[in-house]
């Protein structure tokens, strides 16, 4: 008979002791009898010899001895659902010699000895966890995915086909619409007003208000200067407008003051550069 583990063994006599067995030497060699190997040499090796005239316990009489009395339960310390289940081995073997007796004896057997229940964890799982084991030691990630593509030639490649379609559009414009020229300029006559183009407008009319140097240089150095710390400054990476108000507001005054500029340069300046309404004198711009 193989070696059965000991803990084996302390589980079985646990289980049999839950259910109301016996827990002794009667539970070991039940152990042996259900161990691979030797679930139909126990019954055989074990059973005692059939009174004479009788058939024995593997016989086709299906339990009953030579008087017709059921066997015990227990039979040399075998139980008699083990010596049941050799019983209908050897019958099937046979051929199935008296199945009547075979049937009939099956209920005993199963009043006899309960099949143990199932044993299940929590929620009704059998499966049992052996180890979790982390993906990092399985497999190994060279690189984190990136949103981010190269800029040749996903994106170089979009920003010149975006430059060929204005420079086509530029030159039909410039082949098709004549262009708003003035005459020829003549050194003896000098316009009034001079005006500068409209992108420029907005410095000529500082220059009305303050010394060429505030005008010039001051004023608008402090304006590109604000514009160069301002993404120093606000260091939110959001690109949502309620979450950049100070770089918003930054541009939006910057936008305002030189738009402002530019309109009163353009359409409120007249003869002399001086200030004119357009609605009573005209407007004194030309593009």
């Amino acid at each position: 008979m193989p070696e059965i583990p000991e803990h084996l063994l302390r589980r079985s006599r646990e289980r049999r002791k839950a259910l109301g067995l016996p827990t002794g030497e009667e539970g070991e060699a039940t152990e042996a009898a259900e161990a691979p190997g030797s679930t139909a040499a126990a019954p055989e090796a074990t059973a005692p010899a059939a009174p004479a005239g009788g058939e024995g316990a593997g016989g086709e009489g299906g339990g009953e001895g030579a008087g017709g009395e059921e066997q015990p339960a227990s039979v040399g310390g075998i139980p008699a659902h083990l010596l049941e289940r050799s019983r209908r081995r050897r019958a099937a073997a046979a051929g199935g010699g008296a199945p009547a007796a075979a049937a009939a004896a099956a209920p005993a057997a199963a009043t006899a000895v309960a099949p143990p229940p199932a044993m299940t964890g929590p929620g009704g799982h059998t499966q049992r966890l052996l180890t979790v084991v982390k993906s990092g030691s399985i497999q190994q990630t060279r690189a984190e995915a990136q949103d981010k593509v190269h800029t040749w030639p996903h994106l170089l490649v979009v920003e010149f086909a975006a430059t060929l379609a204005v420079s086509a559009v530029l030159f039909l414009f410039s082949a098709i619409v004549r262009a708003p020229l003035l005459s020829l300029a003549d050194v003896n006559q000098t316009p009034n007003p001079s005006k500068a183009p409209w992108y420029f407008l907005g410095l000529q009319e500082l220059l009305t208000m303050f010394h060429p140097m505030v005008a010039g240089v001051t004023i608008p150095g402090m304006g590109i200067f604000l514009l160069i710390v301002a993404p120093y400054i606000d260091r939110n990476p959001s690109p949502k407008p309620q979450d950049r108000r100070f770089a918003i507001s930054l541009f939006t005054i910057f936008l305002l003051f030189w738009a402002v500029l530019v309109i009163i340069g353009s359409f409120f300046r007249g003869t002399g550069f001086n200030f004119v309404f357009p609605w009573n004198d005209g407007v004194f711009f030309e593009l």
